[in-house]
């Protein structure tokens, strides 16, 4: 109880800042009219819902979410899904546009999104700092990390996971002495460090930070003055934050109940998009959305029941190995390892086969659809065929290394419905 009474006392008294300003251009049309967190995730959720729920879950109560590119759907979504907070209690979630607050640029680089709201931090005046990307997907106790900060004695403490090597050339990679202190740091190296006695692994930053708030003020100031600096968290401060001697530890995520490497994704292409979204429809899935203990909070419209109609040889309509959310018919059409998005509908003896397919799809009759992700409001014509013919595929739509295929409105030559 004193244990818990601990880390209570540590959560109230940090302000989560959630980077939420980030292109995601590797999405492709996934990101053309809405920013990466934004980006629909499991069924009904947003990629954004996953660290605002941890911190919920995990008893930090004050947010701030850093928007800038094209941010009207990120908005209208932390409206409806985060605005249940009370401020009397000093609960909210809040937004922190790119306002030029210290200059005429916009914001330059993740700490540079920081550095500019260096003012909301002085005003809410916590202990404890905790940055966040809010493009992952994950279920992570925060009070768990800021436990071991204070027990360290840290100044900053870095998030991290082991990755394979080759992906972790796309991540933030660690070197560790004793006691987890951090004693290098490069960014996306070309040639990453292997961790001690697992050579084929690294050890690479999730991209969660826990700083002490003077600490961390007074590096934002250091780099602000430093020429030549991309002002990045994964680029600038941490490597100068080890290099000048800092208490940088690192903290190996673990699942929930401490046993075992935690579940994380970085959703940043198509590919480990539609994986990760995938994965849910295994049955032992590695993320576990039916937890009542740690829910992923989100904001849903009112829907019917999903719905499946004939019955017949020929025309029946099943989903099998699939997540179907509220609002879809499957209308004498076969839907196999896939994920339909609230209100997508699937007529006549089409045949879907590991699908994404996102809000208010239409897809017509007699239809092939294979590895392949649909854009919300996309409407298939009657007969198409997609997934099957690369060549032709890359000729209309949008093809990833893996093979997964991407089809938007407008390839199809219809207007986008909006940017929700």
């Amino acid at each position: 109880m004193q244990s818990r009474r601990f880390v209570s006392l540590l959560t109230r008294d940090t302000l989560a800042l959630v980077l939420a300003g980030g292109r995601g251009t590797r999405l492709g049309g996934l990101t053309t009219h809405r920013v990466k967190p934004a980006v629909p995730f499991g069924g009904k959720y947003r990629l954004i819902d996953f660290p605002l729920s941890n911190c919920m879950n995990s008893g930090i109560r004050r947010v701030g979410v850093l928007t800038q590119y094209k941010a009207h759907s990120l908005i209208g979504h932390l409206g409806d899904a985060w605005s249940f907070l009370r401020r009397e209690f000093n609960e909210f979630v809040e937004i922190l546009p790119a306002q030029q607050r210290t200059g005429p640029g916009w914001y330059e680089g993740t700490a540079d999104a920081v550095y500019q709201n260096i003012e909301v931090i002085r005003e809410h005046a916590p202990q404890y700092v905790l940055v966040l990307g809010g493009d992952h997907v994950y279920k992570m106790d925060y009070g768990t990390m800021l436990g071991y900060h204070v027990d360290r004695g840290a100044d900053v403490t870095v998030g991290c996971i082991e990755v394979p090597l080759a992906e972790a050339r796309s991540l933030g990679v660690m070197a560790t002495g004793a006691g987890g202190r951090v004693t290098g740091f490069e960014e996306k190296p070309a040639c990453p460090c292997p961790i001690p006695g697992k050579a084929d692994c690294a050890l690479a930053s999730m991209g969660i930070y826990v700083f002490n708030t003077q600490y961390l003020l007074d590096l934002l100031h250091e780099d602000r003055a430093k020429a030549g600096s991309s002002h990045d968290f994964g680029k600038d401060l941490l490597p100068s934050a080890v290099s000048a001697g800092g208490r940088v530890h690192a903290f190996a995520f673990r699942d929930l109940q401490g046993n075992a490497q935690g579940y994380w994704r970085d959703v940043g292409n198509l590919d480990s998009y539609w994986s990760a979204n995938l994965e849910l429809t295994d049955v032992t899935p590695p993320l576990d959305l039916y937890d009542n203990d740690w829910p992923i909070w989100t904001y849903q419209e009112q829907a019917p029941p999903a719905k499946f109609v004939f019955n017949d040889d020929g025309r029946r309509g099943v989903a099998v190995d699939s997540l179907i959310s509220g609002g879809c018919i499957v209308s004498g059409a076969s839907v196999n390892r896939s994920l339909l998005f609230p209100f997508a509908r699937v007529d006549n003896q089409s045949e879907l086969h590991e699908c994404v397919v996102l809000s208010r799809v239409r897809i017509g009759a007699r239809c092939r659809i294979r590895r392949a992700i649909i854009e919300a409001g996309c409407r298939i014509p009657p007969g198409e065929v997609i997934g099957e013919d690369p060549a032709a595929d890359r000729r209309r739509f949008e093809v990833s290394e893996q093979g997964i295929v991407l089809v938007v409105p407008e390839m199809l030559g219809q207007e986008p419905p909006g940017v929700r």
